[in-house]
């Protein structure tokens, strides 16, 4: 079982820094350098200073300032947070996600209490561990997925913190009775799977690992439940520049008619005990299927489109921002896939295995700028 904490946020007084609006982000691994700009823009005090700085002295001199300016004020009593989210899903109709939002213990993944999905890439985690080391504050939560039920109905009062960001409505309230913590909480059961924060969660452990101290072994979370009828995965589609590399001998290859809407219909209606991906380019596009391997990730199409050698490879989760790319000839050609499904993730976490980087897009991602947790309890 986990080990869970309520905390004593750090959080914008709004008097002073301005409406939510204008000072939340989505987190840093989404943030591209246009958004960046619009969101210094926004206000001085924007999250995204701290989140993505020009180095990560600059983020402690911001988060140091505002301290002591009152832009940030801290809790008084530790708690527990409901979460709730409202956002339009991928079929156009609206959605709601609820968690918890606490501090969990970091715990080693031989532990087997915490388990990831995804592979990590190392120089992000070097650059993640030097902000952290720098603003000992755990600035973003990480998204985890657990086996037990969503949280009770919202409580019947106003939520201390809410706003609209990028189409999803973000929704908090405190809870600092221990009783009532109590009950959220043992809600909260079985094995953890992260969602999204592998680089974070990784990096807080790397901090906590040198350290050593109480202050450095927990990790600002969200938690959901798998049972949550608002867990969505998006797919993460691959676009990639260079020669594409040769299909046949390699995957069962079918030419399609149409473009990317087409193609993604095609797609779905392969089975799913079997990989497979449509490869989109300005002459045309094909759909691959591939023989299953065995095991969890033998049925996954990132495990199959994994097999080529890809040349500067970006992601998206949009197939119509992918195939605008093909077109225009940013890209030599973009590779679409179908996204795991939430069985799929628990199947091959629990395996202990992992999928290649950017295999799932669990969708929202999470607000940043609403709670931050200090390394300092």
């Amino acid at each position: 079982m986990a080990h869970l904490k309520p905390f004593r946020a750090l959080r914008y007084d709004t008097r002073r820094a301005g409406p939510l609006e204008t000072l939340v982000a989505p987190p840093h691994d989404v943030i591209s350098p246009d958004l960046r700009d619009r969101l210094l823009a926004a206000s001085p005090y924007n999250v995204v200073r701290l989140l993505h700085p020009d180095s990560p002295a600059d983020a402690a001199r911001a988060l140091d300032a505002w301290k002591g300016s009152g832009v940030l004020v801290r809790e008084i009593d530790p708690a527990v947070w409901l979460l709730e989210e409202e956002f339009p899903g991928p079929d156009g109709m609206p959605h709601t996600r609820r968690g918890l939002v606490v501090r969990i213990r970091l715990e080693p993944y031989a532990a087997g209490v915490v388990f990831p999905h995804e592979r990590t890439v190392g120089r992000q985690r070097e650059a993640r561990l030097a902000l952290l080391r720098a603003v000992r504050t755990k600035l973003s939560p990480v998204l985890l997925l657990h086996e037990g039920q969503p949280p009770e109905p919202t409580p019947g009062r106003p939520p201390e913190l809410e706003v609209e960001f990028d189409g999803v409505t973000s929704r908090l309230w405190r809870i600092t009775d221990p009783a009532e913590r109590g009950r959220a909480l043992a809600r909260v059961r079985g094995a953890v799977i992260i969602a999204d924060g592998h680089h974070r969660y990784e990096t807080a452990l790397r901090l906590h690992q040198e350290e050593g101290t109480a202050e450095t072994a927990y990790l600002l979370a969200a938690l959901v439940s798998r049972n949550d009828p608002g867990v969505v995965i998006f797919p993460t589609h691959r676009v990639a520049s260079g020669r594409v590399p040769e299909l046949n001998g390699r995957f069962h290859v079918t030419t399609l008619d149409g473009g990317a809407i087409e193609a993604l219909d095609r797609l779905r209606r392969v089975p799913r005990d079997r990989p497979a991906f449509v490869v989109l380019r300005r002459e045309g596009a094909v759909l691959a299927e591939a023989d299953p391997e065995r095991g969890p990730l033998g049925v996954l199409d990132t495990t199959a489109l994994a097999q080529l050698p890809l040349e500067d490879v970006r992601y998206t989760p949009s197939a119509a921002e992918a195939e605008r790319a093909v077109r225009s000839g940013s890209a030599s050609a973009a590779f679409l896939v179908r996204a795991p499904t939430i069985e799929q993730v628990e199947a091959v976490a629990l395996a202990g295995e992992t999928m290649p980087e950017k295999s799932t897009y669990f969708f929202p991602k999470l607000t940043s700028g609403l709670l931050f947790a200090p390394l300092d309890e």
